[in-house]
Formats: structure tokens, C-alpha cells, sequence
């Protein structure tokens, strides 16, 4: 892709904005960022050659290529002056793409996306490429952009790719694809859950394997409607498989889709010990992870070794503290209910911290799974009310607190109100079934933050 010479207009100066930035100044394009945002775009001052406009609500006349940041709506008013006046507006992924495969040996692409799980399996990806001793990196939507992935010239990319990424990709093609899951998440900015779902369908478009889960609907239904005539299909369950597909026989994750005989054979991958997180969600993510690293070649002891090195992120069901007989786990990751509801499930009585933006989803079908092992509700952030209303109809004897919007410090507030609802045997659990950026930066802050919170009950 020479863009060498080209004017091209970049929405956004966060993370995904110095990226594509610094990289199309680099490929030799003239470059010009902007952003609603005056102080985020003052932060890309350093970048040699680069014009920064605060607020373009149209393209510079000339602009030749407009790359946006993933969260940049359709109809933001830039984009859309761009798409009326016949400029091409992609994403960074998409950009990636390009660059990648117009090199002399482009990167092996291994694309996941759905609505939970998706760094888990990316990083189980990584890990297994790795034992195989490949040289293989995870990037895209778990902080390491896919471009700089791209441009150190990995040979192999474990790719998390969110529904906003998705949908400014056009051309992408990965050697292998899936989509673990679907729930109402991002309804906010899709419009509904068709469309989410469609963005993330995408993803098998170009795909030479199409992995689906085929415990959840959502994941089959799109493998059925996005995958090339010419795609290998592959299934996976946490039930015994059947031929083509991986799966769960006693205690061991099995293979009956890249053998010899996949009526009559199977590989043994790995043991549910093997697996972390343990419990169905870490033993799906591991499965799915399995199936696209066997669709490139990998053997099964590099499966086994890689998920025996994994280790999850940060934020993701770690347990804290014990006080006074008390568990205080940290799964700010569960941004949306259906990730929560995992969480949540995985203890018999919870005190559950809960709240922020909900971005369009619903909590009553979480709240009645959840009612009868809930010994208290902490609310907080923009969307309390609506937890409040769905625990009112679906767990009216629970005692709910909500922390007051004038607290100076709504985490250490609600951690010392789970407190005092908790009692031995109890897990308090931040699992919120929310967005984070009403209150904090990101998830990550607020796991710090709760984190920080029950320090000071140990102290």
C-alpha cells in the first residue's frame, strides 16, 4: 500500500490516533490529525511532520484517505462529509491489513471478536503460537495496536477485534476467524443488536477458517451467513464433539476437526487443569483458541504447553483480599451483563458491586438469573437507577445500596458499604455489567481502584 505523497485526514488522537499517525508520517503521507479534544491532540505534538486541526467537521479539501479511530460514529459529521464527498474512511484494522499484506511475506492474521472473552483468547493464542515457537504477538483491541503489531513484522498476529473495528474493515481476510459469543452490548452506537451482531459477523468475511461456537446461536448464525463458499468450517462445544468440531470428553479438551480421520480420530489437547480461568467461559476460550491455532499447523503439545504458561489479565475474577472470612474479587472486566453474569454465577453468595454506563443493554434477565445468590447490591455510576428498577421487579427482599452521586470517592464508598453487608462465607464482587468511563479512565483504573478500596479495609 503506497501511500507515500497522499493526504490523509486521521479522527482521533487516543492511542489508535499516534498510531496510525506516526505510521502513515513514517510510510511518507502527509498527515493531519484532529480531534474534538484540544489537550489529546496537543499530547501528538512530538510527531514530526504532522498537522494538527482541533474540531474538523470536514476532511481538508484534498484529502485522498480519512482513517478513524474505532469509536468514531458513522455519522459523525467528519466521516460523513467524507463518505458524501467520495473519500474513503477506514479503520486502523483495516489499514493494517492493507500495509501487512502488501509485503513481500505478509503476517498470518488470526482474528477474534465477540462480546466476552475475546483478550483471554487472544492472549491463549498467543501463548500456544509462542510454545510452538512461532513468533507471534497479541495486538488490536487489547492495547498493542495491529498496525505497530504489523510494522515490527510479526510473522503471526492474535488479532481482538472489537464491533467498532470491525466495522470500518473492509478487505480483511485472516486464515482463520471467530466469533465466541453475542450479547446487548454497544446497542448505544450499533442501534440494536442485529446490526452488533452483523459488524461482528464481518470478521469471517475473507476468513480460509471459520470457528463457531455452537453453544451460542448468535456464533453459529454467523458463521452460516459470513463464510466464504470456500471456507474450512470448524465448530466447538464444551459438550463431547462431533466430527470437524473440538470439545470436552470427561476431563480433557479434544480435537476431531484437524485430524486425519475426524470421523473415526481425535487429538487429545490438554486437560481442564490445563485451563485458566477454569469454569465453562475459560474452557470455551480455550477451545476456540485451540481451533484457530490447529487451523495454522499448531500440534497439540503446543496447545497443552501454551495454555499451561497462560496467565489472564488483570481485572478479570482475581481475588483481591480475604477479611474476616470475607472474599473481595476483582472482575472489572465484566463490562456488560452477559460477561457479569459469568462472573457472578461462579459464587454462591455475593455481595455485587455494580453500575456505569450501560450503553443501551438490559439487566433484567441478569438480575433474575442472579436473584437467589445475592446477599446485597452496591450501585453506583450514571445507570444505578436502571440496576435499581430491574433488582426492584426480579429481587425485591435484596438489600440494595446505592452510593450517593456527591461521594468524593465512589469505589472506597461502595467497598465499605459491601462490607457491611457481606458475612463470612460471602464474596463481595466488583462485576459491574457496565462501561467505567462515567466514573473512571477505563476498567483498569477501576479495578484499581477497588482494589485500593479493600487495602484500606485491611489496614
Amino acid at each position: 500500500m503506497d501511500l507515500a505523497g497522499a493526504d490523509v485526514c486521521v479522527a482521533g488522537a487516543g492511542v489508535t490516533g499516534r498510531s496510525v499517525a506516526a505510521a502513515l508520517s513514517g510510510m511518507g503521507a502527509r498527515v493531519t490529525v484532529t480531534d474534538a479534544d484540544a489537550t489529546r491532540l496537543g499530547a501528538l505534538s512530538e510527531l514530526a511532520g504532522v498537522r494538527l486541526v482541533p474540531g474538523l467537521a470536514a476532511p481538508p479539501e484534498g484529502t485522498d484517505l480519512v482513517v478513524t479511530s474505532p469509536g468514531w460514529r458513522p455519522s459523525a459529521p467528519l466521516l460523513a462529509a467524507a463518505a458524501d464527498a467520495g473519500v474513503e474512511v477506514i479503520g486502523d484494522v483495516e489499514l493494517a491489513w492493507r500495509v501487512g499484506a502488501a509485503r513481500p511475506d505478509p503476517p498470518t492474521w488470526l482474528a477474534v471478536t465477540g462480546t466476552n472473552g475475546k483478550t483471554t483468547t487472544v492472549g491463549m493464542v498467543e501463548s500456544m503460537l509462542r510454545a510452538a515457537g512461532v513468533d507471534a504477538v497479541a495486538c488490536g483491541n487489547v492495547g498493542f495496536a495491529v498496525l505497530d503489531a504489523v510494522l515490527a513484522g510479526h510473522s503471526t498476529l492474535a488479532v481482538e477485534l472489537s464491533s467498532f473495528q470491525l466495522h470500518w474493515s473492509s478487505t480483511l481476510a485472516p486464515a482463520a476467524s471467530v466469533v465466541l459469543n453475542v450479547a446487548e452490548d454497544h446497542l448505544d452506537w450499533h442501534g440494536g443488536i442485529a446490526a452488533y451482531a452483523a459488524a461482528k459477523g464481518t470478521i469471517h468475511r475473507g476468513s480460509a477458517t471459520v470457528v463457531a461456537n455452537l453453544d451460542d446461536p448468535w456464533s453459529r448464525t454467523l458463521a452460516g451467513e459470513y463464510a466464504p463458499g470456500t471456507a474450512r468450517r470448524v465448530g466447538f462445544r464444551l459438550g463431547s464433539p462431533g466430527a470437524g468440531e473440538l470439545g470436552v470428553v470427561e476431563e480433557l479438551l479434544v480435537d476431531r476437526a484437524f485430524v486425519a480421520e475426524p470421523a473415526r480420530s481425535a487429538d487429545e489437547l490438554a486437560t481442564l487443569a490445563d485451563v485458566r480461568p477454569g469454569g465453562p467461559p475459560g474452557v470455551a476460550n480455550a477451545l476456540a483458541a485451540a481451533a484457530l491455532v490447529r487451523a495454522v499447523g499448531v500440534e497439540p503439545g503446543a496447545v497443552a504447553e501454551g495454555l499451561r504458561r497462560f496467565r489472564p489479565g488483570a481485572h478479570r475474577a482475581v481475588e483481591v483480599s480475604e477479611i474476616d472470612g470475607v472474599r473481595y474479587v476483582d472482575d472489572s472486566k465484566a463490562t456488560n451483563p452477559h460477561a457479569a453474569a459469568g462472573s457472578l454465577l461462579a459464587h454462591p453468595s455475593v455481595v455485587w458491586i455494580a453500575g456505569g454506563l450501560l450503553k443501551g443493554a438490559s439487566v433484567d434477565e441478569l438480575v433474575a438469573a442472579v436473584a437467589d445468590r445475592l446477599r446485597g447490591v452496591v450501585l453506583l455510576g450514571t445507570d444505578a437507577g436502571r440496576f435499581a428498577e430491574a433488582l426492584a421487579r426480579h429481587a425485591p427482599d435484596v438489600l440494595v445500596h446505592r452510593v450517593s452521586s456527591g461521594d468524593d470517592e465512589p469505589m472506597t464508598a461502595a467497598v465499605t458499604a459491601a462490607r457491611a453487608l457481606a458475612r463470612p462465607g460471602d464474596s463481595v464482587l466488583l462485576a459491574p455489567a457496565a462501561a467505567s468511563m462515567d466514573l473512571f479512565r477505563d476498567y483498569a483504573e477501576r479495578g484499581e481502584a477497588f482494589a485500593a478500596a479493600v487495602g484500606g479495609l485491611s489496614r
